[in-house]
């Protein structure tokens, strides 16, 4: 007799098969662990991006098969996942999915008979909580306390290790802690896009230094590109910047007298002249040639003349005084011949 199979399940193989024929990544995700709420809270926060259909594994193995994929895959996909549903997107890659899924992860309150996930240490020091109870029931769990200056106070520095069962009183005075050691969230085992499968491990990126490394090479690979005068759209700009202001120095260096270097090199003649003047006697100058260096030394002295201007105001005085001593001087003299 062949058994009976309830409708539910062939529906539930049904709108798998779907998922697994249909284009965009799919992935599996363990939601072990995750209480009934917080489960509708994150497939409400991610519907708009991705589905996430709950099944059984063998459910899904069925669907799997059905699909035409090879077994070995979903088994792949599988590895790791206690309580695993399906997840799928065709707006998003592998990468972006496991960004998003990686949002989920949060503590909860650790339940009796589970193990601390890593190791947990509990600092010395005082605590939110008045004089009661409270420090034998710390105490009682391994957390030696004691009130000090009106406050329960943690006497020293307590870890619990990473495999260590928690019992039921130290779950809740961890709890009390604000310690939550129990991470839960749609974790992400594997992932399926275009037939390549990405393990979390692969998908787990610093996308900020991986964004700074991508950057460094590209600037890199066009430094490169330019020296070594690798022409392509993206250096030809610059390349041929480059070559015409090359060209240019040859050009007035070798004295070739164009639209581009006539100004530049009759300039850099008359500089060099002017300075060759200026070492001259002056009697070798023509007048004009006199002129010009004398308004070249003038403008020279600007400033100079500018910054004494107060000190020779200042020594005025003084002047005026020699003045009236040659006055005097030269009444002196007028009467001396009436």
């Amino acid at each position: 007799m062949i058994p009976k199979v309830a409708g539910w399940k062939k529906d539930r193989v049904s709108q798998l098969t779907d998922i697994f024929n249909s284009e965009g990544v799919v992935a599996v995700v363990d939601v072990s662990g995750v209480p009934a709420s917080n489960m509708i809270d994150m497939r409400n926060t991610l519907r708009d991006r991705m589905s996430i259909t709950m099944a059984k594994k063998s459910l899904m193995k069925i669907a799997w098969a059905d699909s035409g994929r090879p077994a070995d895959e979903f088994d792949s996909l599988l590895y790791g996942a206690e309580q695993p549903c399906v997840v799928h997107s065709s707006s998003m890659n592998a990468f972006e999915i496991f960004s998003e899924l990686e949002k989920t992860r949060q503590g909860r309150p650790a339940k009796a008979g589970e193990k601390f996930p890593e190791d947990v240490t509990i600092p010395a020091g005082p605590t939110e909580f008045g004089p009661g109870p409270i420090v034998g029931e710390f105490n009682a769990v391994g957390i030696p306390a004691k009130i000090d200056k009106g406050k329960v106070a943690i006497q020293k520095e307590t870890t619990f290790e990473q495999g260590q069962e928690i019992s039921a009183d130290l779950g809740i005075m961890l709890s009390k802690l604000g310690i939550n050691p129990i991470e839960i969230g749609l974790i992400l085992t594997g992932a399926i896009e275009d037939g390549h499968i990405f393990y979390s491990s692969d998908l787990d990126l610093d996308t900020d230094g991986l964004r700074q490394d991508i950057i460094s090479g590209t600037s890199g690979a066009f430094n490169l590109a330019c020296n070594v005068g690798w022409f392509s759209s993206i250096t030809t700009p610059t390349l041929i910047s480059k070559a015409s202001g090359e060209a240019l120095s040859v050009a007035i260096e070798a004295g070739i007298i164009n639209d581009e270097t006539a100004t530049i090199i009759i300039s850099k003649a008359k500089n060099s002249a002017l300075a060759l003047a200026g070492q001259l006697d002056s009697s070798a100058l023509d007048e004009e040639l006199i002129a010009v260096l004398g308004a070249a030394s003038e403008s020279a002295e600007v400033a100079p003349s500018e910054a004494t201007e107060s000190e020779e105001v200042e020594e005025a005085p003084p002047v005026k005084e020699e003045e009236e001593e040659e006055d005097a001087g030269f009444g002196g003299l007028g009467d001396l011949f009436g």
